[in-house]
């Protein structure tokens, strides 16, 4: 991975990280141990779930938004090269 410049890029790619590990975890526990019979814990977990979720989508969204200003392209043929838009692209990130 590389070092981000911007700390608030920094910081969503570890909240990610911490996020997905987290919905990892609770699948694995809901498939290892079995889900629970107790409705309140039904429900408590399917709103961490769907927490965690919007987390991970909107820090994907930060992320993602950075990658796509400050990343050159990766293709490297002529035909893919001439399909971007220099102009908008900067190799320092976004100013």
């Amino acid at each position: 991975m590389v070092a981000d410049s911007d700390s608030k890029v920094a910081w969503h790619r570890a909240q990610l990280k911490k996020n997905r590990a987290a919905l990892k975890q609770i699948e694995t526990a809901r498939f290892t141990i079995g889900e629970s019979s107790d409705p309140k814990a039904i429900e408590r977990t399917k709103r961490q779930v769907a927490e965690l979720q919007l987390k991970v989508r909107e820090s994907e969204q930060i992320v993602g938004q950075h990658d796509k200003q400050a990343r050159r392209p990766l293709g490297t043929d002529l035909r893919s090269l001439s399909n971007v838009s220099w102009r908008n692209w900067t190799g320092n990130g976004p100013r």
